[in-house]
């Protein structure tokens, strides 16, 4: 059985997490298998949206611990510097958007990786949980770094030490993510907010999401200046051509995401 299960649609890469029986706690295979499928969509010239979500009733529940606690097992070292870091450092460098929709449980792990990516939705039964102190572990896989600016410094601090379990309304009041959607319905919500993401001008929005990931560091300064060499780059793509025509002509914009 595959713990990453890829399918490609309408544009869209869907990539679910397949370890159901474990709540999707990564593995070393699962880690390695869903990095090599976000490379792949990356990659994937018609693809223009990557879908992230799981089965099961967790979205997913961090780390395996079983097989961090093996003997001769891997070691904690290896397994944030070969599965978490590249998972995050590869979702962060797509030049496309990317969605997760967080259905059940996201813990530890499970939770940062959601919260790094682009646009974060979850079904409102979801909720969030910085497991990490349970344990007498830190936060890993990017989670001090994003949650802290998503939220605030000191409601990331008190949720990270505490462990306190967040439910998908509250997530979405603190502004963690997006929106939240009913559990019934979520994965056809979810679902065409993917599509409509594919729909769009698929560079303009590789250049945003460029954009916000440089303001993290940059001057304003710095950030005027590649606003205006990122404006020129966007206006040099057929969409922009396509979506300053279909303005003047009164008309929907098709958008080919080149």
């Amino acid at each position: 059985m595959s713990f990453i299960l890829v399918e490609k649609i309408n544009a869209i890469a869907k990539i679910t997490l397949n370890r159901p029986d474990k709540f999707n706690s990564f593995c070393r295979e699962m880690a390695l298998d869903f990095q090599a499928a976000l490379t792949d969509a990356s990659s994937d010239e018609n693809i223009r949206c990557i879908y992230i979500t799981s089965i099961g009733k967790a979205f997913c529940a961090g780390q395996d611990l079983a097989e961090a606690i093996e003997d001769n097992g891997i070691e904690l070292a290896q397994i944030v510097a070969e599965h978490y870091n590249p998972i995050i450092s590869i979702i962060r460098a797509i030049e496309k958007p990317v969605v997760c929709a967080v259905n059940g449980v996201a813990a530890g792990a499970g939770a940062n990786i959601a919260l790094c990516c682009d646009i974060v939705v979850a079904a409102s039964n979801a909720t969030f949980i910085q497991a990490f102190s349970k344990i007498g572990l830190v936060p890993d896989s990017g989670g001090t770094f994003y949650l802290p600016r998503l939220i605030g410094w000191q409601k990331a601090s008190a949720l990270m030490m505490l462990g306190d379990k967040i439910s998908a309304e509250e997530a979405v009041q603190m502004g963690m993510i997006y929106t939240s959607y009913p559990a019934d319905n979520f994965i056809e919500e979810s679902w065409k907010l993917a599509l409509n993401l594919a729909s769009m001008p698929t560079r303009g929005l590789a250049l945003t999401k460029k954009l916000l990931h440089a303001s993290l560091q940059n001057s304003l300064e710095e950030q005027l200046q590649l606003e205006g060499k990122l404006q020129v780059e966007a206006s040099e793509t057929a969409d922009y051509k396509e979506g300053v025509n279909a303005f003047l002509e009164k008309r929907k914009a098709v958008f080919i995401g080149k």
